[in-house]
């Protein structure tokens, strides 16, 4: 997209998100697919799209997701990946119609196994994946928003692992809330089933910003594209290292973080932007995973 030079930032912002605001319209109206999927600019949008059902995580939506998710995914083109929702819930999380004794184990054992499957894929991708939420993200859906790596909600927006009502206690929801708020948190939503709202979702860590409806659109988009303005490899280093160390003991983590930063000084990039920064300029990226000449 070829604009003139004297769109703002802001401008610029919100002819993008007003583009976003047509397309989500355009293929909300002529698709029937559990997931849509658009990319522009670096940027993939999908939008989970079965509002009918409350965007349930069942066997088949996991599947579209996945396949959005993977498809290109190394390409130089795809920098990050934002997923929203149609309708007022972001997701109520598994399709309890498929968790009935009809279905069987094996059955249930591959709707636990591919939802493990997503929620691994997203923080193993080599982009961040941003959650945009603007409504109600309970039980696999929490933990969808939990599993990414940035999370922005509107002011409306409330999370819950309410399986504990239904005699299913969110074990595999856990793993992912578990790691992204204090524990006891964690354990009262789990044992308790009641909700929290989006301002209690920030102040424990769930999400990484709270806006207005109004505002989700800009907000989202302002990160997405920050994100761009960086070296795709140098992220993608920085992504992976940032996961596997957070899994780990203090020493191994800073022997591993220690490791990646010498790595990192020798892309091209890291060196490209240790120069722009001591000769006081823009850094240009060559986003490649080439190393530099030492």
């Amino acid at each position: 997209m070829i604009l003139s030079g004297f769109y703002s930032a802001s401008n610029l912002l919100k002819y993008s998100g007003a583009f976003w605001r047509i397309w989500t319209r355009k293929m909300s109206a002529d698709s029937s697919s559990l997931t849509l999927r658009q990319q522009q600019d670096g940027i993939r949008r999908i939008i989970l799209n079965d509002p009918r059902k409350r965007n349930a995580l069942s066997l088949s939506m996991l599947e579209s997701l996945r396949e959005d998710l993977v498809t290109d995914a190394h390409t130089p083109e795809l920098r990050v990946i934002i997923i929203s929702a149609r309708g007022p819930v972001f997701s109520s999380g598994h399709d309890l119609k498929e968790l009935t004794s009809a279905r069987g184990r094996e059955y249930h054992s591959k709707v636990f196994q591919t939802c493990s499957e997503v929620m691994t894929l997203i923080q193993d991708l080599p982009v961040p994946v941003i959650a945009m939420v603007n409504g109600v993200a309970t039980a696999a859906g929490c933990q969808l928003v939990a599993s990414c790596d940035i999370a922005v909600a509107t002011e409306k927006s409330t999370f819950a692992t309410p399986g504990i009502n239904v005699g299913l206690f969110c074990s595999t929801p856990g793993v992912a809330i578990g790691r992204a708020l204090p524990r006891k948190v964690a354990m009262e939503m789990l044992l308790t089933g009641r909700p929290i709202s989006a301002q209690d979702a920030l102040l424990h860590g769930l999400v990484s910003k709270v806006v207005s409806e109004q505002q989700l659109e800009e907000e989202t988009l302002a990160i997405a594209r920050r994100v761009c303005e960086s070296s795709r490899p140098v992220v993608a280093l920085g992504k992976a290292v940032f996961h596997r160390q957070m899994a780990e003991g203090r020493d191994a983590a800073y022997a591993r973080a220690s490791a990646a930063m010498v790595e990192n000084l020798a892309l091209r990039d890291g060196q490209e932007g240790v120069r722009a920064f001591l000769e006081k300029r823009k850094p240009v990226w060559s986003n490649s995973d080439e190393e530099a000449h030492m």
